[in-house]
């Protein structure tokens, strides 16, 4: 089955970096574009960013400049580095497969991980 396990998150204070990583399994990972979803108690998910087969990139306007997005087709791993953390940046984060449609970033394949939980303290 398809499954997408995320780590490397955390408590940081305003200003500071995590590093987070996707281990996928139960798809042909370099068939899709995959990305990284963000969601806060209360508030929608949104999609962050977004890394297609060729490697181009696209990310949410209020973390660009900020956050990399990459991947390793070798292990399977989608990676994000988060950079200059604002506490509006706190969210359970989760990857996902992707697609860019309108200038926003939404998912294609219906499976989620449990996500890991970035907060940013003031």
């Amino acid at each position: 089955e398809v499954q997408f396990v995320e780590s490397g998150g955390g408590l940081v204070q305003m200003g500071g970096s995590l590093r987070l990583s996707c281990v996928a399994s139960g798809f042909t990972f370099d068939d899709y574009d995959v990305g990284w979803f963000r969601q806060a108690p209360g508030k929608e998910r949104e999609g962050v960013s977004c890394i297609s087969r060729d490697g181009i990139t696209d990310y949410l306007d209020a973390v660009k400049g900020r956050f990399t997005v990459s991947s390793d087709n070798a292990k399977k791993t989608l990676y994000l580095q988060m950079n200059s953390l604002k506490p509006e940046d706190s969210a359970t984060y989760y990857c996902a497969s992707c697609t860019v449609e309108k200038g926003k970033i939404w998912f294609g394949l219906d499976y989620w991980g449990k996500g890991t939980l970035v907060t940013v303290s003031s």
